[in-house]
């Protein structure tokens, strides 16, 4: 197969079988794993303070205005009372939760895990648009003996860059001298080996997006991994060229799974040879 040149297991399977021949079998491993990705579902968990910019993240992630009516409320006041769930308009198996602010009245922060229902979310990103504090870091201890994953996302950097430039600061000094200040912040916190990421809601083809892109393309299972790339904003060229390369994979899939009596009826392919024995596939772009 062209251009296939790191494929998962499943597609190798998928490969090996065609490459035999034997099309009902690449048939059932391709409709498996077709059947796998439509039923992948993620749940993110976004919390951490107050006015620490989580609601306008949601938005951001999803693509969505703070203007939408299907955006999640924002102000300069605490606007999340209760949990509140977004999904992807373009996967709603992929949901994003706004929880409210730790450490307030009604989410005390020896009682905030246990009154969110963590055990629904496959991670978490804590936001602090300052320094994180003590209840961040509890909340990060929590989370990690729970064996979930977790990442810290210093919000608003946007205003820090622009305090800068007015003060004549140089911005890579800027944003080094933050996130130097977080980590060592967070290590005072016993939190070991942090990961932080600068980010900004409005911009986040700048900073550190995409390198909490690739973080959770290394932590989340392959097929979660998939889905999530997928429904992420075309915000960079890396993310574009991942995507074409899952979707190309996807056809295969697809042209693989349509395949039967030693035909392959799709139209997104052609074959050459015979395909009852060689089955060599092209994907055409």
């Amino acid at each position: 197969m062209d251009n296939c040149d790191d494929l998962s297991p499943e597609m190798e399977q998928v490969q090996v079988a065609m490459q035999n021949g034997d099309l009902v079998l690449a048939t059932v491993k391709a409709k498996n794993v077709l059947e796998k990705k439509k039923n992948t579902s993620i749940t993110i968990a976004i919390t951490g303070e107050r006015g620490s910019g989580k609601s306008t993240l949601v938005n951001a992630l999803r693509g969505v205005s703070d203007d939408d009516e299907a955006a999640a409320p924002v102000g300069v006041e605490e606007t999340t009372l209760e949990p509140k769930q977004y999904s992807y308009r373009n996967n709603p198996n992929i949901t994003i939760w706004d929880l409210p602010g730790i450490g307030s009245s009604h989410y005390p922060a020896d009682q905030y895990l246990r009154k969110v229902g963590f055990e629904r979310f496959d991670f978490f990103i804590i936001v602090s648009d300052s320094r994180f504090r003590e209840n961040d870091a509890k909340l990060a201890l929590e989370i990690q003996k729970m064996k979930k994953k977790f990442y810290f996302i210093r919000s608003k950097i946007d205003n820090n860059i622009r305090a800068a430039e007015r003060r004549k600061k140089d911005k890579d000094q800027t944003l080094q001298e933050i996130r130097q200040d977080c980590i060592k912040n967070l290590k005072e916190l016993n939190i070991q080996s942090p990961k932080v990421f600068l980010v900004s809601a409005p911009e986040l083809h700048l900073y550190d997006f995409h390198f909490l892109c690739e973080t959770l393309e290394l932590d989340l299972p392959e097929l979660q991994r998939d889905a999530l790339l997928l429904a992420l904003l075309n915000i960079s060229l890396n993310i574009i060229t991942k995507k074409k390369n899952n979707i190309h994979t996807f056809i295969v899939f697809t042209g693989s799974s349509v395949c039967h009596r030693g035909r392959c009826i799709s139209p997104w392919f052609i074959c050459c040879d015979r395909c009852r024995s060689h089955c060599v596939i092209h994907f055409i772009l």
